[in-house]
């Protein structure tokens, strides 16, 4: 006998707020399935307030509001029995992050939790990813978002090491160059002194960019892009204007600038940890939020 659930995930980033719906499908000795129902992404980029003001401006307070009303009603047509929104790295620097949450709590009666940078990481890592990991291979788990970038490393179906660096690229687009450098050089040590003893290692990426990098490729899904094609894609972007993205690409605005910082993240990582591809599941936060409130079912919907 099946038994089905629907759960919602409210991932409130730095480039932009997304509302996951997922099925949840239960049967007496299996493990849970998990089916993405919908999926639904809006251009908020809090970032561009935080990493520039330290502060969520008024204007993106209120489109925040009218999401969460958005949200409230489409998880009510879609029946959803619990959510769970978590806020990451523009709410978490914002020196009014916690005054939005209360704002949001009283116009909207949702909850938000703004979590660490290292939460963040065991939430995205707690991810179904039995099918890639396995084996004695090893991977490196690269998560890239507004703010912050979620590093993972995995050796023989274990977690090796864990790290968020705030390598996000609405912060790199309005970082100084001198601060790029910086961070870079920090996630280049890292990675190296985690990764130099590790053979046969292959690269997993998530995040919206590098799903419309592989949507883009043209590749079969579970087929991995290799680092000559992606270079390739990365120069080939980078010599594009930003109007052209958005015009012979159809990227989103919000979309067609972001894309460079993030692919350039992607080649980094492959090239210091010495990957030759990378694979792309279209798993995220949103996903690892689902599966958190399977195992800890708080967030129960009144």
């Amino acid at each position: 006998m099946i038994e089905l659930k629907k759960y919602g995930a409210i991932d409130i980033g730095s480039n932009a707020i997304r509302l996951l719906v997922s099925n949840v499908i239960i049967q007496e000795g299996k493990e849970p399935q998990f089916k993405k129902s919908a999926l639904i992404r809006l251009p908020v980029r809090l970032g561009a307030d935080a990493f520039v003001s330290g502060i969520i401006s008024e204007e993106n307070i209120s489109r925040m509001i009218d999401a969460m009303e958005a949200f409230k009603l489409l998880m009510k047509v879609h029946k959803v029995e619990r959510f769970k929104a978590c806020a990451t790295s523009a709410m978490r620097e914002a020196f009014n992050g916690e005054e939005v949450v209360k704002k949001v709590f009283e116009k909207t009666g949702i909850k938000i939790s703004i979590i660490g940078g290292k939460e963040e990481a065991v939430i995205i890592s707690s991810n179904n990813l039995k099918e890639l990991i396995k084996g004695t291979d090893s991977y490196l788990y690269v998560d890239v978002g507004g703010g912050s970038t979620e590093f993972t490393i995995f050796s023989e179906e274990k977690i090796i090491i864990s790290k968020s660096f705030n390598m996000g690229t609405v912060r790199l687009l309005n970082n100084t160059k001198s601060e790029n450098k910086e961070i870079f050089e920090n996630v280049e040590r890292w990675i190296r002194k985690n990764t130099q003893d590790l053979k046969r290692i292959s690269l997993i990426g998530s995040g919206g960019n590098i799903n419309k990098i592989f949507k883009m490729s043209g590749l079969m899904e579970g087929k991995p892009i290799s680092f000559v094609y992606l270079h390739a894609q990365y120069q080939f972007l980078k010599q594009m204007s930003y109007e052209d993205r958005i015009s012979e690409l159809s990227l989103n605005p919000d979309r067609a600038d972001v894309i460079i910082p993030a692919t350039k993240i992607y080649l980094s990582a492959m090239k210091w940890s010495g990957a030759k591809k990378i694979f792309v599941p279209k798993i995220g936060l949103s996903d690892g939020i689902i599966k958190s409130l399977y195992v800890n079912p708080s967030g129960l919907i009144k």
